[in-house]
């Protein structure tokens, strides 16, 4: 079972903590990864671009010019995408690019993307933030404190407003509340802090998407 050092704020050591087996102990799933980011990305596209089709664009009503002879070609409408100012022909349209992904897929991704941080030792468990007030200079000492370099993710309770109010204005950290845990937010990330109180398990009673 994997085991790191539970620390507090001021980066020394408050003990240790094992990490479950079945979240942080497998051996990382990388097409399932790939394919559960790619499903994700691509739901975050809006897909409203648009253009008009010759049915679309105002005006074109009447026939442009007589049918013969006129020496040019025959022309029915002035909105026909071969014109300035016509439609578009096989423009884009709004659409959704949502990619339908199982549970069970998404489950095993996050877990083999936790695996992949754990086994590099950038997984790091702090027993609590315990900030009184938000301050974003404490937010940063801290992260300095537990050795934290690059792009880092933060997991926390929902109820830890004042912690999350404490990293969101530092533009090098990602804040998230434990039940928005997810694939893509791991893998682009340098280290993922969790608090002792948010550390994803694979019991039932977990609320991260783990069990989702």
């Amino acid at each position: 079972m994997p085991q790191v050092t539970l620390k507090n704020v001021a980066g020394t050591s408050a003990g240790s903590i094992d990490l479950d087996d079945a979240v942080f102990g497998l051996e990382p799933n990388v097409p399932v990864m790939h394919q559960v980011v790619v499903a994700q990305l691509a739901a975050a596209r809006a897909g409203t671009q648009s253009t008009k089709t010759r049915s679309e664009v105002s005006g074109g009503g009447a026939k442009p010019f007589k049918q013969k002879g006129t020496g040019r070609a025959r022309a029915g409408s002035t909105r026909s995408p071969n014109w300035r100012g016509g439609g578009v022909a096989l423009g884009p349209k709004p659409r959704k690019y949502d990619q339908r992904t199982p549970k069970k897929m998404k489950k095993l991704a996050l877990r083999s993307a936790l695996s992949d941080r754990a086994a590099d030792a950038k997984v790091i468990v702090v027993d609590s933030w315990n900030f009184e007030t938000p301050s974003t200079k404490q937010a940063r000492a801290a992260l300095a404190n537990l050795g934290v370099q690059g792009r880092a993710l933060v997991v926390l309770n929902p109820q830890d407003v004042g912690a999350y109010k404490s990293f969101r204005n530092i533009p090098e950290v990602h804040v998230l509340a434990i039940g928005e845990l997810n694939t893509y937010d791991v893998l682009v990330s340098d280290f993922v802090v969790f608090t002792q109180d948010v550390l994803p398990t694979s019991a039932p009673a977990d609320t991260g998407e783990t069990e989702k």
